[in-house]
């Protein structure tokens, strides 16, 4: 059997984070590759180290940093995950859905997730903010999903829809903030692979063909433990890179931190003025 969640796994991960802080929050945040500054921005902020949290999976890739931060952004009670673990790290899927089911029990309505993801689509140039309308879980369709194993009734149904991963009215209000700021906001197909070796062109070519838009090696997993217990999700993915349909570019980690210079300003205005019009 796999490392498969427990309802005491998560009440006794919960318990720690509440001990340790008194918010309550209404939105959570998982912030990817390089986009950890915005957890920074958190007022009245209460930071507890990964470690700490019982069970919680712990991430060692440089540009993570690996804590729980509590506090409020634009007046919202907030708890930002500031770095992530990822599938390549060696942890079994439905561990990966701890962090969500302890922000759920902490009380989250809203889930944002965000990602530094490589460009799929020509027409994406590193620096750029997408939206995500749909992904395309290639790992979940290979057996990886973080539902796998026994259905905790409690939390969810056991076959979840899937047909609106992303939320609308979430959506809607991303493309009002990013008109007002000129962000330049793309939107389109995110793909998840298990990575930890970037794509070759080969897989570019396949990924384009079938109507994705960005890849990268997380969100996904995340945002279906979100759906399972009816959170809202938005998804946005901070691109790093451009397509290396060709083969001719190499993709380095360096590349992607360093695009996330460019991103986090632009990230942290669209995700503020989310909350803003949600508050």
């Amino acid at each position: 059997m796999g490392d498969f969640l427990t309802l005491a796994d998560i009440e006794k991960a919960a318990e720690a984070v509440q001990k340790r802080s008194d918010h309550q929050p209404r939105v959570g945040l998982i912030l990817g590759s390089g986009l950890g500054p915005l957890a920074d921005s958190v007022e009245d902020a209460q930071a507890i180290p990964y470690s700490d949290i019982p069970g919680w999976p712990v991430s060692g890739v440089k540009g993570h940093v690996g804590q729980l931060v509590l506090g409020r952004l634009e007046g919202v009670s907030a708890v930002v995950m500031q770095g992530r673990t990822h599938y390549y790290e060696g942890y079994d899927m439905p561990r990966l859905g701890l962090p969500v089911r302890v922000m759920q029990r902490l009380g989250i309505q809203e889930f944002f997730v965000t990602n530094a993801a490589g460009a799929v689509n020509p027409d994406f140039e590193p620096g750029e903010l997408m939206l995500l309308t749909d992904h395309l879980n290639l790992l979940g369709m290979a057996g990886q999903n973080p539902l796998r194993g026994p259905n905790l009734d409690e939390l969810g149904p056991r076959f979840p829809d899937m047909s609106q991963v992303y939320d609308r009215e979430l959506q809607a209000l991303a493309r009002e903030v990013a008109a007002e700021e000129n962000l330049g906001l793309q939107e389109g197909v995110y793909c998840c692979l298990a990575g930890p070796s970037f794509e070759t062109p080969a897989d570019l070519r396949f990924l384009r063909a079938v109507g994705v838009d960005a890849v990268g090696m997380s969100t996904v997993p995340e945002a279906i433990v979100a759906r399972h217990s009816g959170t809202r999700v938005m998804g946005v993915s901070g691109i790093s890179n451009k397509a290396n349909l060709d083969g001719n570019t190499e993709t380095t980690h360096e590349e992607v931190l360093e695009a996330g210079k460019v991103l986090v300003p632009k990230l942290t205005a669209l995700v503020r003025g989310v909350l803003r019009k949600l508050s």
